[in-house]
């Protein structure tokens, strides 16, 4: 299906959600695009053999969609009703994926977290729509939300001329919208030190569940997903795990974002069970952390812990660790580069010492010279390295390993401004008043531990964590009583 203009509306639908003045403009927007979403995505998928018996059994299709609707109407309810159970729920879906094929190949999509948001979605737009809440006021957008909408809109503008259309539109159906609608949502909920506290605790017992199940792969030698890192760890000394990941590197970027929770419990604690607890609980995750030995999740909880300490303590002493600890990873490159399997001045070496990180990025930077002014188009990585670099299907992965310069090759100019003052903004926003401020704390280094993580592997808008951490900042910048008259519900 190459039918841009539809992707656009859904896009548009999505910004609306987040930046339309008034409640029921913003709710019918929100309304649009959970209906046009997954109808893009069945029309896309319809022809695949993973739809093949909804096809060809229509009443099975119909039963499917009753029940669907049935436990959407449900969850909306509760929702409804109790405006907290959005958060916990989506905090409790978050990490589940599900192989879907679309486009030509398998992706793996966060169904449960799907229905949670749209759930949430109906919760907020039917009541406003067709109840007596149409008329509340919605606060005026702030500057990292015009950021967000225009970054959604433009990634699907810029599919239009994309080399891998299909791409783009698995992108922006299956984690744009859906997350704007999500930061949306979460927005607008009323943050206190409590329900910030559950939301940890559920996101901590999903973390131990899957350290637990890393533990049991890694004992057995046998992974339960992912073929490929199957196939890696046979050949190689080493053997990765993944719990109930696809990927040990997202495993270990959720579990490195856990710790971090976990770790301003620690830091913040007044009481010694709870300083006990905690320190359990990261002695857990870390053990289940080193056996992903993703590089990436490491650096990204040491810097999300600098940020904690600057937050706790004083920012010049975090400061000052992180420049020794660069400056002493610095100089040990340099002092003994072959244990990193790394020979200064060679490109072959820094490739393998990176992973094939420096060619996939080198070829991303040349990407980026060819066309600067509107890049290859959202999505278009993969197949516009592998035509320029003259590589395997293999090789050219879907993603630089490095975001900005994945931003650069696929979206030009244009989508690399966007990008650096959506990363400005995101800052200004999660780091204000993190001083002596606990859940504000664990926001910001969250918030920046992820971003190091994207510049050293994929997903950053792709991932709903940076639009739940954005969506918790704003939250909890809104007055308390803007917040309430925003998620309570309907006095009965």
């Amino acid at each position: 299906m190459d039918a841009p203009l539809p992707l656009i509306l859904c896009a548009l639908l999505a910004a609306g959600a987040v930046l339309l003045p008034g409640a029921r403009l913003r709710a019918l927007a929100t309304l649009g695009a959970l209906i046009l979403a997954p109808a893009l995505l069945i029309s896309d998928i319809w022809d695949t053999e993973q739809v093949r018996p909804l096809r060809d059994h229509p009443s099975l299709a119909v039963a499917a969609a009753v029940a669907g609707v049935a436990a959407l109407a449900a969850l909306a309810i509760l929702i409804d009703r109790r405006p907290a159970a959005f958060p916990i729920a989506a905090a409790a879906a978050l990490p589940f994926r599900v192989p879907i094929a679309s486009g030509g190949s398998t992706a793996n999509l966060l169904v449960p977290l799907y229905l949670v948001v749209g759930a949430g979605a109906l919760a907020y737009a039917v009541p406003r729509l067709f109840g007596d809440r149409g008329d509340e006021r919605e606060r005026p957008p702030t500057l990292l939300e015009w950021l967000l909408a225009a970054t959604v809109v433009l990634y699907a503008v810029q599919s239009t001329y994309s080399g891998d259309f299909g791409k783009a539109l698995d992108n922006v159906v299956f984690f744009y919208v859906p997350f704007a609608l999500l930061f949306a949502l979460l927005a607008r909920i009323r943050w206190t030190r409590r329900l910030a506290v559950q939301v940890l605790g559920v996101l901590t017992a999903l973390a131990l569940a899957f350290a637990a199940v890393g533990f049991v792969e890694y004992e057995t030698r046998h992974l339960l997903l992912n073929p490929k890192v199957i196939a890696s760890n046979q050949f190689e000394s080493y053997f990765r795990v993944n719990s109930l990941f696809f990927d040990p590197n997202i495993y270990g970027r959720f579990l490195a974002i856990v710790m971090l929770g976990v770790a301003t419990v620690l830091l913040w604690a007044r009481r010694r069970r709870d300083v006990w607890g905690a320190a359990v609980v990261l002695a857990i995750l870390w053990a289940g952390m080193v056996l992903t030995l993703s590089q990436s999740s490491f650096a990204a909880l040491l810097l999300g812990l600098l940020v904690l300490a600057g937050a706790r303590w004083k920012p010049r002493w975090a400061v000052g660790v992180g420049v020794v600890a660069l400056v002493v990873g610095v100089v040990f490159v340099l002092a003994a580069p072959s244990t990193l399997h790394l020979k200064l001045g060679s490109s072959k070496s820094a490739d393998t010492a990176t992973s094939g990180r420096y060619d996939l990025v080198k070829g991303g930077v040349n990407l980026f010279a060819a066309k600067p002014a509107q890049g290859y188009g959202s999505g278009s990585f993969s197949r516009a390295y592998r035509r320029a670099e003259k590589g395997s299907a293999e090789k050219a992965v879907s993603a630089s390993h490095t975001i900005p310069v994945t931003v650069a090759a696929e979206q030009g100019v244009p989508g690399l401004l966007l990008y650096l003052a959506l990363l400005v903004a995101g800052f200004v926003t999660v780091f204000r008043g993190v001083r002596g401020d606990p859940v504000r704390a664990a926001v910001a280094a969250a918030f920046t531990a992820l971003v190091l993580h994207t510049w050293s592997y994929a997903s950053f808008l792709e991932d709903p964590l940076t639009w739940v951490l954005l969506g918790l900042a704003a939250g909890l910048r809104q007055p308390a009583s803007a917040a309430s008259r925003a998620t309570e519900p309907a006095s009965s």
